[in-house]
C-alpha cells in the first residue's frame, strides 16, 4: 500500500506541483481501481493457461470475483459444472447458501473476494490432482498478493489441506487461527458439505461467528 501511495503522490506532483489537491478524492477508490486493473490484467495474462490437462477440458477459466480491496478472501476447491459454464465461482445451490451465510454476518458478495485452489473444472467434479494444484498455486499466490487480505476463509478439506499442507481432518483444522503467507486463515465447511449434511451447519455457524466478531466487528 505504501508503494501505491508513493506512486499516486508522484503522479499528482507531476500534474499539480507540490500543492496537494484532495477535494473529492477518495484514496480508497483510487487504490481499489488500481487493484481491479491489476486483477483484470492478470486475468488476461493467464486465462488461456494450458499448463495442465484441465485447460484442455474446461469451458471457462474461473479466475475469481468480488471486491479487489476486500479484507476477506474465501477459497474453495475447484469450479463445478455450473461454475465452468458461467466462469464464476460459487454459483448454483452452494453459492446461494454461501450468500445466505454471508448475509447472516452482514456481508454481501461485493464485500469479499471468492476464488478456488484451481481455476478449471476437474472432469466429473473429481478432486483436483496434486500436479494440477501445483500448476495453479502461483496464480492463487499472485492474486492474494494483489488483494492483500487480512483473512482467508478456507472452504472444505481439499482447499484447507492444500493451503496448510496438512493431512489433518477438517474438524481438527477448525477452531484455530492458522497462517498462510502471513495471512490469518480460518477453516470451515464447504457449502456443498452443508447441503449434504445439514447437521454441520451449527459448526459452520460457529466458524462464521469468529469471522464476524474478529474480522468484521472486531
Amino acid at each position: 500500500m505504501k508503494n501505491e501511495i508513493h506512486k499516486y503522490l508522484v503522479q499528482h506532483e507531476d500534474i499539480y506541483g507540490t500543492d496537494l489537491y484532495i477535494e473529492n478524492i477518495h484514496l480508497k477508490d483510487v487504490f481499489s481501481n488500481q487493484n481491479k486493473k491489476k486483477l483484470n490484467d492478470y486475468f488476461n495474462a493467464i486465462k488461456d493457461c494450458l499448463e495442465c490437462s484441465l485447460g484442455h477440458t474446461r469451458t471457462n477459466f474461473v479466475f475469481g470475483i468480488g471486491n479487489p480491496e476486500s479484507d476477506i478472501v474465501f477459497i474453495g476447491e475447484a469450479p463445478g459444472k455450473q461454475e465452468d459454464l458461467e466462469g464464476t465461482p460459487f454459483v448454483g445451490k452452494s453459492g446461494k447458501l454461501l450468500d445466505k451465510i454471508l448475509a447472516a454476518i452482514g456481508l454481501k458478495r461485493n464485500d469479499i473476494y471468492i476464488l478456488n485452489i484451481v481455476k478449471c473444472r476437474p472432469p466429473n467434479n473429481r478432486n483436483p490432482l496434486n500436479e494440477e494444484i501445483e500448476k495453479c498455486a502461483k496464480y492463487l499466490k499472485n492474486q492474494l498478493e494483489i488483494i492483500k487480505p487480512k483473512l482467508i476463509v478456507s472452504l472444505g478439506r481439499v482447499a484447507s489441506k492444500t493451503l496448510l499442507k496438512s493431512e489433518e481432518s477438517l474438524s481438527n483444522m477448525r477452531k484455530k487461527i492458522h497462517k498462510y503467507s502471513g495471512i490469518d486463515l480460518i477453516v470451515t465447511y464447504h457449502p456443498a458439505a452443508l447441503l449434504r449434511d445439514p447437521n454441520l451447519k451449527k459448526d459452520a455457524w460457529e466458524d462464521f461467528k469468529v469471522i464476524r466478531n474478529g474480522y468484521i466487528n472486531g
